[in-house]
């Protein structure tokens, strides 16, 4: 067994939302933690700076009310994402809140840094860190993460390009601490596949902006209904980093998501590509390839649910299969 932190130990379902750029909000993270799983969002979507602190302010109180409520149903901790690559010119910023508020779970991306992981752990919060190979697994928990989120083949967003069946046996080699994988998880059945291969939670975005509380066009909701993994293109072209995304949004934005060129990965661009004239995320549409489970648009509470009913019936089924000799 995973020697998970206290925060992460009694959670209803062991699923994390992962932090949709430009979507998440404070309503989805406060839906998602009080269904039961960690719900999170990136610092940088509360947007100027300043409004980060109501944020933090509003989950925290909402979830404290919460849980003074229902204290039979605590709601899950809740995680904010740190981009601590260079290009963050708000990162300090970012990270006093982040203390300020005691943020019990940050999720850091696209570089590994002890003095943002000595900060967290300052007042007891936990370090995830996304992680794409076995390498950069292991500078981030020398550096001082107490887990990983291994972002295997068909994630959205910064996807790797690792198969999750070798990505979890690698880092379970030699680490026995929390780890979250992502890569196409949109059903309960996915959920319990990712614990059996080695992971201890699976962690889900793509599906989740197909929720009613998600801050995404209603186009951009129903293209994750319509569309499957055959809608799905990996391109460096709009940030400079390889990444999954939906091909409607690209030919909406007058290109050919088939035929698309190489960007120049020492010009990153967090915010948008100017060179495919469209803005990332915005105006190209980040979506991983497990939304074929995705048919409908529905409440992130109801969608959370369905992957709880999915999960008890897959284990039911294994329970039952018969057993090898």
């Amino acid at each position: 067994m995973s020697k998970l932190p206290q925060a992460l130990q009694h959670l209803a379902l062991p699923v994390i939302g992962s932090p949709l750029f430009i979507i998440s909000n404070p309503k989805l993270v406060i839906a998602q933690c009080k269904a039961g799983i960690v719900g999170s969002m990136p610092a940088l979507n509360a947007r100027p700076a300043a409004q980060l602190d109501e944020w933090l302010h509003e989950i925290t109180e909402t979830l404290a009310a919460h849980n003074r409520n229902s204290p039979d149903r605590p709601a899950a901790p809740f995680a904010v994402n740190q981009i601590v690559h260079k290009s963050n010119d708000r990162l300090d910023y970012d990270m006093e809140m982040a203390v300020k508020y005691k943020v019990p779970i940050v999720i850091t991306s696209l570089g590994a840094r002890p003095e943002v992981n000595q900060a967290i752990h300052s007042y007891g919060g936990i370090v995830l860190h996304d992680i794409i190979n076995n390498m950069f697994a292991h500078k981030a928990i020398e550096k001082g993460a107490d887990g990983l989120i291994a972002v295997a083949a068909g994630a959205g967003g910064h996807a790797g390009v690792k198969s999750p069946f070798a990505l979890v046996q690698e880092i379970r080699q030699w680490f026995d601490g929390p780890i979250a994988l992502s890569g196409a998880i949109a059903t309960g059945g996915a959920v319990l596949a990712a614990q059996a291969m080695g992971a201890d939670f699976a962690y889900i975005g793509s599906a989740f902006i197909a929720t009613e509380e998600a801050r995404a066009s209603d186009a951009y909701k129903q293209a994750i209904v319509d569309g499957n993994s055959d809608d799905i293109v990996y391109s460096n072209l709009f940030t400079g980093v390889h990444g999954n995304y939906l091909k409607p949004s690209i030919r909406a934005a007058g290109m050919d998501p088939d035929n698309l060129p190489e960007s120049d990965p020492s010009k990153m661009n967090f915010g948008g590509g100017d060179s495919a004239k469209s803005k990332a995320w915005k105006d190209i549409w980040g979506c991983g390839q497990g939304i074929g489970a995705v048919t409908e648009v529905m409440s992130a509470a109801g969608y959370i649910a369905k992957l709880q009913r999915e999960y008890d019936e897959a284990k039911a089924r294994l329970l039952g299969a018969p057993q090898t000799a």
